[in-house]
């Protein structure tokens, strides 16, 4: 019987700075904080979804060093299993973030480490894996080549797929069949697409591209706008969930993408699913930090009662 989430993706250690705007080339401004933590899309995500309430295992490649050792904890304190190679002659990833301290914008630069050598062979290493959860996800963070192998082998084997085509790096077409959910954000989705998606009717026909391309379902992130669930038998806004004070929106991607394959893993629908995404999204962008902002079960079905009883 298959259960509960893999992920295919890469740790980094987020250094993060916090100041009122980005410097330009050749200045240097005062920030206003910094912090270094736990990181990486795919990292991130199965943070999200452990402690969103389902199992999870993480698939991935680190350095034999300091920040290696940063993640293996963070799996450990989360509930992930790590299906991880440490490596001794690549050193694990790290990301530059910049967060506005005004409104909790951002900018980021990754560099993946020992993760950018994922290859097809780690894929096939992870094979069993992958065909024993009930929800398989993956990113564009390590190479495409091995995010396209991960998804041929969870869909050949009956496994959910859910795709997150970020950051926003080309990647083959014959990845689109293999999605039972696209998940671009609405700066992905144009890149994809060709054209802005600043209306609902622009979401709607870019959901329509992304159906056209093969993929089964297209589930647009759309920042406080909410969420976008465009297949061919429905197409649902689902509006955000706001738990407090925005302070910084770096891992609310991450933090949907967690919660909405941790729901799916658990058996809810697809629109409540995505409900449970925004919530877990919803409170995170309400503290510093992504892999240490992911929230717990209890509270993200607190914050879903609340929107209930409203």
């Amino acid at each position: 019987m298959k259960v509960g989430v893999s992920i295919l993706g890469i740790f980094v250690a987020d250094t993060a700075y916090l100041a009122r705007r980005m410097p330009v080339v050749g200045e240097t401004i005062t920030g206003s904080g910094f912090s270094v933590g736990p990181g990486g899309k795919g990292s991130n995500q199965a943070v999200a979804a452990a402690r969103a309430g389902s199992p999870v295992s993480f698939i991935s490649k680190i350095g034999r060093d300091t920040f290696g050792d940063m993640a293996l904890r963070t799996y450990a304190e989360a509930g992930v299993t790590p299906k991880i190679v440490q490596m001794d002659d690549l050193p694990t990833g790290a990301a530059f973030i910049y967060v506005n301290d005004q409104n909790g914008e951002n900018a980021i630069i990754v560099y993946p480490g020992a993760a950018g050598s994922i290859g097809i062979d780690d894929v096939e290493a992870a094979r069993d894996t992958i065909e024993a959860s009930r929800i398989f996800v993956t990113q564009l963070e390590q190479p495409a080549a091995a995010a396209q192998r991960a998804l041929e082998i969870a869909h050949a084997a009956g496994v959910v797929t859910v795709f997150n085509p970020a950051p926003a790096e080309p990647f083959p077409d014959a990845i689109y069949p293999l999605c039972d959910y696209i998940v671009p954000n609405e700066t992905e989705a144009a890149a994809l697409v060709g054209f802005a998606l600043a209306t609902a009717d622009d979401a709607r026909r870019a959901g329509d591209a992304l159906l056209r391309k093969g993929a089964r379902s297209a589930l647009i992130t759309l920042g406080e706008r909410g969420v976008l669930l465009h297949n061919q038998s429905q197409s649902v806004f689902v509006p955000a969930m706001a738990s407090g004070p925005v302070i910084d929106t770096t891992g609310a991607g991450d933090a949907f993408v967690g919660g909405f394959s941790a729901a799916l893993a658990r058996g809810l629908a697809p629109v409540d699913a995505a409900r449970f995404g925004c919530a877990t999204a919803g409170i995170s962008v309400t503290r510093r930090g992504t892999a240490p902002a992911m929230p717990t079960l209890g509270e993200i079905e607190a914050l879903l009662a609340q929107g209930a009883a409203a």
